[in-house]
C-alpha cells in the first residue's frame, strides 16, 4: 500500500500530545538528509537549528535572511512525516508588529511549533528589555491565534547564552512569557540540576525544553525525573558532523593522509536509508 503522509493538522496534534506527559528528545537536523535519517531512527519530532542551517550555507549563526529561513522551514516540513519545531531566532524583527508578521509567515510553512528569543543580537544590549520581550511574545501568540493554527509557541530566555547567567532573571522572564501566551518555556544554557529544577517548578504546569548540546552526565532518564518535557541538542549534531569533516580534510591537507574516514558512514547504508526518496 502507498504511504499516506500525515497532514499539517495531524502533525500539530501529534506534537501537542508529545508535550502532555513524559519526556522526549527533539533532535535538530540541519537539512533534508539529516532530517530523514533522524526520522528513520524513530524520533517523534524534530527541531530546526539556526546555526546548523547557517553553517551549511557558509554563514554564521543568525546570518540567514527571513526569506531563506522560511524556505528552509517549508522544505523541512515537507521532508518528513514528523512535526517540525522552528528555531525562529528573534522573529526577524525588533518590534512586536514585525514579530507578528514573521510568525504569520512561519505558521504558513506548516511548522508545528516555533520559538521566539529575547536576544537582540547586539553586543551592547544583548537582551530586549522585559516589557518589549513580553510584547513580542504576546504578538507571536496573537499571530498564531489569528491564523487559527494550533502551532505551539516556545518562549526563550537567552540570558545564559549572552553573558547574563542570572537564574532569577531568567525565571522571571520565563514566567512572564508563559503569562503572555507561550506554550512551552526554554532557557538555553542552564545545565545544573538546581537550575533545571527551579525552571520546571517556576513555569509548571507548562512544559520546559532543555538544551543538551554538550557532553553531559545527565541522561534522558535523569532529565525526565527532573520534570523536563523535551530535550533538544541545538547545533550539536551539526557540529559533530563538521568535526568529522574538518578532521578528515585537515589530515589530507596538512599530512597527505587519507585515514580520516574510519568513522564515516558507508555509502551503502546511506543509499539504503534514502532509497525511494
Amino acid at each position: 500500500m502507498p504511504h499516506t503522509r500525515p497532514s499539517i493538522a495531524d502533525k500539530r496534534r501529534a506534537f501537542l500530545r508529545l508535550h502532555q506527559h513524559g519526556c522526549f528528545v527533539i533532535p535538530n537536523p540541519w537539512d533534508v538528509g539529516s532530517a530523514r535519517y533522524l526520522q528513520s531512527l524513530g524520533f517523534k519530532a524534530l527541531a530546526t537549528t539556526s546555526s546548523g542551517f547557517a553553517w551549511s550555507h557558509g554563514h554564521r549563526d543568525g546570518g540567514m535572511s527571513r526569506d531563506r529561513v522560511l524556505d528552509h522551514l517549508t522544505e523541512m516540513v515537507e521532508a518528513t512525516d514528523l512535526p517540525i519545531n522552528a528555531d525562529f531566532e528573534h522573529g526577524f524583527a525588533p518590534d512586536a508588529a514585525g514579530v507578528a508578521e514573521s510568525v504569520r509567515l512561519a505558521v504558513e510553512t506548516g511548522v508545528a511549533g516555533l520559538s521566539i528569543e529575547d536576544s537582540t543580537g547586539q553586543a551592547s544590549k544583548p537582551l530586549f528589555d522585559v516589557d518589549t520581550a513580553i510584547e513580542r511574545i504576546r504578538a507571536a501568540r496573537g499571530a498564531i491565534d489569528k491564523a487559527g493554527a494550533d502551532t505551539m509557541l516556545i518562549g526563550r530566555a537567552e540570558g545564559f547564552l549572552v553573558g547574563q547567567p542570572d537564574i532569577e532573571q531568567v525565571i522571571a522572564r520565563l514566567k512572564a512569557y508563559a503569562n503572555a501566551g507561550a506554550d512551552c518555556l526554554y532557557a538555553p544554557g542552564i545545565s545544573s540540576v538546581e537550575h533545571i529544577t527551579a525552571v520546571v517548578a517556576a513555569v509548571a504546569p507548562k512544559p520546559v525544553n532543555l538544551l543538551v548540546g554538550f557532553n553531559a552526565d545527565l541522561t534522558l532518564a535523569k532529565i525526565a525525573a527532573l520534570g523536563v518535557r523535551r530535550v533538544s541538542v541545538g547545533g550539536a549534531l551539526a557540529r559533530a558532523a563538521w568535526g568529522g569533516f574538518m578532521r578528515a580534510a585537515k589530515l589530507i591537507m596538512e599530512e597527505g593522509k587519507f585515514d580520516g574516514f574510519a568513522d564515516a558512514a558507508s555509502g551503502s547504508a546511506l543509499n539504503t536509508i534514502f532509497r525511494g526518496d
